[in-house]
This record gives structure tokens, sequence and C-alpha cells, in this order.
């Protein structure tokens, strides 16, 4: 078989059809859901191809749905999602970033909104917008909680790196590039008004996320700007 030839590239970018869990990664950047007479929840837009019988549904912000007053709070819609249901194979990706998935034993897990690519319909999902600084990061930032059992897959641009939190040593992130963080911690933040004037925008950098206690939180090399996507 020649190196560059069709089938050469069919072989070594086929899917896997051995893998056929739930949540399966099939690359860093694709996703594999594997559905029998079930449902999901996807982030809108995130699907790339499937087979199967399986049926789409738009929900509202994030897994059930805050209703319009949520969604008029910000510019855009912050992060909707959407439910597949039936029998087949889903495949999800969102800008070519990292996919993680994480399995939850009735835990609780706190993610950026915009970073949330699919979870079980089992798991219990609450939105928040972090009014605190919803007119500084352009269309304002979403934090959900995710709470339960079951498989949730968030995205980085990236490889992410996991600060530990420790009593008494505060993380301070830049919410542009806070990912997620531990279900007991709860962020404050903070405002630097030298460094706003000494760079000159009102990004991350001068308004900074606070996490004190006992816990962890994720960062991504890169400044995501929230509410453009959608």
């Amino acid at each position: 078989m020649k190196k560059y030839s069709i089938q050469s590239f069919i072989q070594e970018t086929s899917q896997d059809d051995s893998k056929n869990g739930l949540f399966e990664l099939e690359k860093d950047y694709i996703l594999e859901l594997n559905i029998s007479n079930q449902s999901i929840m996807i982030k809108k837009g995130a699907m790339i191809a499937y087979d199967g019988n399986v049926k789409f549904e738009r929900e509202g912000i994030l897994s059930k749905g805050i209703g319009n007053l949520l969604k008029k709070a910000v510019s855009g819609e912050g992060t909707s999602m959407m439910s597949a249901t039936g029998t087949g194979r889903i495949y999800v990706a969102d800008l070519a970033k990292k996919i993680r998935v994480l399995y939850l034993e009735n835990e609780t897990i706190n993610v950026n909104g915009n970073d949330i690519l699919a979870h079980e319909e089992s798991l219990q999902s609450d939105v928040k917008l972090m009014k605190s600084i919803a007119g500084i990061m352009g269309g304002g930032l979403f934090q959900a909680s995710i709470k339960g059992t079951g498989h949730v897959a968030i995205t980085t641009h990236g490889d992410p790196l996991t600060l530990l939190v420790k009593p008494g040593q505060p993380i301070y992130t830049d919410p542009n590039a806070t990912v997620a963080w531990s279900g007991n911690l709860t962020p404050t933040f903070k405002t630097d008004i030298s460094l706003k004037t000494f760079i000159g925008r009102g990004s991350g950098e001068s308004f900074q996320m606070k996490f004190e206690g006992d816990g962890w939180v994720i960062v991504q090399p890169y400044e995501e700007v929230y509410g453009s996507e959608s």
C-alpha cells in the first residue's frame, strides 16, 4: 500500500469500531457518543456526524433551560444545549478544542458554560450568570454546576493545567482562561486597577477570579472571549 494512497489515508483516519462505550474519545478533538434508546445532552452546533436513528431537539440554556430572562441577560444566547435521543453513534466537536471526559460519582463540578461539550441526561445542571463581570467579559460568563453520577465532556484550548487550592493559599485566575473548578469552591472577583490601567483593556488580567479553600481549578493556555461564538 502506497504511503499517500487514499486507502492509506482512510485506514489512518477511520473510526475505531472497537470503542462502544457511551462516551468514547475517537481523537483528541472528537468525541463519539454511543446511545441505545436513550438521550444525551450535546452543545448546540457541536454535532459533526452521526449514524442510526437519532432525533435532535434544541433545549434552552444548558440542559434544562433557564428561560428567556437569562438569555437576555447577556449578548448572544450563552451556551445552548440540544438533546439527542434514539439509537446510534454521534460524533461531536467544538472548534478543534481538546476534549476531556470526566465521570462523576455523586459529585459536583463547576464548569464555564462555554466549555461543556456533552453530558448524560441524568446529571443535573444549574447555570448561573456571574453578574460581577457580566459587562466585562464580552457577553458575560456562565457558571454551570454539574452534579450527580454520569459522564460529562469538557473542552479546552490546548492542554489544561490543574492548580490545587489549599487553605490559606488562594489561587487567582484569568476568567477568560478558567475552565472548571471543584464543586466545593465559590470564586470571588478581584479587581486590579493598576493592572487595568497598564494594559488598557477590561480583560481577565485586571479582573481576576479568586479561589480559596481546599479544592482545584482548571485553566487553559488561551484567553477565550465569551459571547462571540453563539
